[in-house]
């Protein structure tokens, strides 16, 4: 940070007319040729001495010989910034001839009081001087260029914020050579005008001008406690400008001092959303909690994952980790353990991970008898689209019969509560993953049904979890790193959105909700068109959209076309009644379903087409059960495939 306040001065001196940069070079030698004469009379008589005439002959003598000899050696026709190492050279061979000159001139003067070793330590300390100031302008001179080719590249950062984290950030920024910082935006107009930890401080209504006629790349958002309106309200205004936006992580980072460059991330998901998300409920979140055993089926998967950081947080006595993927389990029980030590309240929390498939049912009984958990969250399914339509008996029968698997153990051994993590997918399915995870409800519905039953079902039904595995932003995030093109599959298809933080908070707050085969549903606002959201990823990156009316664009948008199966529309509801709740955002559906024993029969026939392999009728009985379930193309599933060819 240092050689960037030298840049203006190394510019203006290399800006003057070369004789005047002669005439420098030959005051500074003169200087040097003073000094040296100055110090050999020190280092020959061991204290210092004041003018007299013996030391102004010396100071004579010294410069009617350096000064012609340095010039004709060529010493003031070099150019000192390009000149480096060889001009230390050159310097020498000319001190060379001065020191003899010099020490022949004094021995033939002989003045009084001129000790004649003079001629020797003088020669010897005007070579340092002489050569050391050369080599300084030239290494000078190489890290200001070096300092103006990183300044041209590197970021040029407004800091949105100048409180704590704000000034926090600038100390972080500083030892980084790829950022330029402009300055600080803040509202407080205490603050505006003033400089704060070494930059300016200026309103927001000079944004437009700092970014046009500074050439602003970046805006860091040092707002980690503000509250999400005023959060939203920044963004809108600043992203109609062309620069990349990053923001600070959560406020609670800050207090352990932590924080580097690394932490600047994208912005939050709920940024993107640009809606509130919505609240928990404390008394909610942890009445089915708090010390008693729980268990998460699909433990270390986006959302299983996310269940089990908020319910290790709520204080269960043991929290049940279930994963047939052996390094998900390994990843998140190695994450839990080391939060529960790390913290005060968690020590006593046992975190139990167990390797299996939902599908197992001795498996599954076996692990429900050794712990027996309270409640049981059931995330464990395949979600991906596509893969499903390729794999659709397997997608059936983890989908489907591993649901089943786990409702029978979960009431045989009387597990209090069960919670079904759903998908808006379900409703009126177009695709086999929605038509599973469809019945997948209706199991629980029917089995809810029945009379004498201690275990309370109910499902929660969200829309698309951003952040999560297969989910369109991070894929919108790394076609935007490689340059494009962002991929949509059509321009209307839209989708409701939440956070994986926000889901896991709903489907826990359900099991506190239930009153036996509810369908819980979350009040999401309006739908988002994935088109728009590309865009707007495209400007909080500091980009503009690549089309046919601007080609100097940077990122194209390129529809490809519905996927497989692919709705344009996601519902929420199957039909239009719902109840609200205690709570404000999330709603009771009331939905028609179909009574055990009559579901039974049906799915007897499901599981044996299925065990034979038999897609097409496993697909037509699916059409039986599911209301509004229609395949949109034709079949895709891998096996049956194969099996034609």
């Amino acid at each position: 940070m240092t050689v960037k306040k030298y840049i203006w001065l190394a510019d203006a001196l290399i800006s003057l007319p070369r004789v005047v940069k002669q005439a420098i070079a030959i005051f500074v030698d003169i200087y040097f040729c003073v000094l040296a004469t100055y110090a050999a009379f020190y280092l020959r008589l061991g204290e210092l001495v004041v003018f007299d005439q013996a030391i102004g002959i010396a100071i004579a003598m010294s410069l009617i010989i350096a000064i012609p000899i340095f010039s004709l050696s060529g010493m003031y026709r070099m150019v000192f910034r390009y000149s480096g190492w060889p001009a230390s050279f050159l310097v020498a061979n000319s001190t060379l001839v001065y020191a003899l000159a010099y020490l022949i001139l004094i021995l033939i003067v002989n003045p009084d009081g001129l000790p004649r070793t003079i001629g020797i330590i003088q020669p010897f300390v005007l070579f340092f001087g002489v050569s050391g100031w050369r080599l300084l302008v030239y290494l000078g001179y190489s890290e200001i260029v070096k300092e103006k080719v990183r300044s041209k590249s590197a970021k040029r950062v407004l800091i949105f914020g100048a409180g704590v984290s704000g000034r926090r950030l600038v100390r972080v920024l500083g030892i980084d050579e790829a950022v330029n910082i402009v300055g600080f935006i803040d509202d407080n107009p205490e603050l505006q005008g003033r400089v704060v930890a070494g930059n300016r401080v200026w309103p927001r209504a000079v944004i437009g001008k700092l970014i046009r006629d500074d050439g602003v790349t970046h805006i860091f958002l040092a707002l980690p406690s503000i509250t999400r309106s005023k959060r939203l309200a920044i963004l809108d205004e600043i992203t109609q400008y062309r620069v990349a936006i990053r923001t600070l992580p959560n406020v609670h980072r800050f207090s352990l001092n932590e924080l580097t460059v690394a932490d600047l991330q994208e912005l939050d998901i709920d940024d993107l959303l640009g809606r509130d998300v919505v609240p928990p409920e404390t008394q909610l979140l942890a009445k089915k909690i708090s010390g008693t055993t729980v268990l998460v089926t699909g433990a270390g998967g986006s959302i299983g994952s996310e269940l089990c950081r908020q319910i290790l947080a709520l204080g269960p006595a043991t929290l049940l980790l279930m994963e047939l993927n052996e390094y998900a389990l390994y990843s998140i029980s190695q994450e839990l353990e080391a939060q529960a030590t790390a913290s005060n309240g968690m020590q006593n929390i046992k975190v139990v991970a167990l390797l299996g498939s939902v599908r197992d049912k001795r498996r599954v009984m076996s692990i429900l008898e050794a712990w027996k958990p309270q409640t049981i969250y059931h995330a464990a399914a395949y979600k991906h689209v596509p893969l499903v339509e390729q794999n659709i008996v397997e997608g059936i029968d983890n989908n489907i019969f591993g649901t089943l698997v786990m409702i029978e153990s979960a009431v045989q051994l009387n597990v209090s509560d069960f919670v079904l993590v759903s998908t808006d997918k379900a409703v009126r399915p177009t695709n086999v993953m929605g038509a599973t995870k469809r019945v997948a409800e209706m199991i629980l519905q029917g089995y809810q049904s029945r009379p004498s039953l201690t275990t309370k079902f109910s499902m929660v039904r969200f829309g698309n979890v951003v952040d999560s595995s297969g989910s369109v932003i991070p894929k919108f995030r790394e076609q935007i790193r490689s340059g494009g093109p962002i991929t949509v599959t059509h321009p209307e298809v839209t989708r409701f959105f939440m956070t994986i933080p926000e889901a896991a908070q709903l489907v826990i707050q359900a099991s506190a909700l239930s009153r036996g085969g509810d369908v819980f549903v979350l009040d999401m606002g309006e739908p988002i068109k994935i088109i728009d959201l590309a865009r707007k990823m495209i400007r909080l990156s500091g980009l503009t959209e690549k089309k046919s009316t601007n080609d100097a664009g940077d990122i194209e948008i390129k529809i490809m076309g519905l996927r497989h199966n692919e709705k344009l529309y996601e519902e929420l509801l199957i039909g239009n009644d719902q109840e609200s709740t205690t709570h404000p955002k999330i709603f009771r559906a009331r939905e028609e379903f179909l009574e055990w024993n009559q579901l039974r029969l049906q799915l007897s026939q499901l599981k044996t087409a299925t065990k034979n392999n038999e897609v097409e009728s496993s697909i037509e009985i699916l059409r039986c059960l599911v209301h509004g379930f229609v395949l949109q193309n034709e079949l895709i599933d891998n096996v049956a495939l194969g099996l034609r060819s």
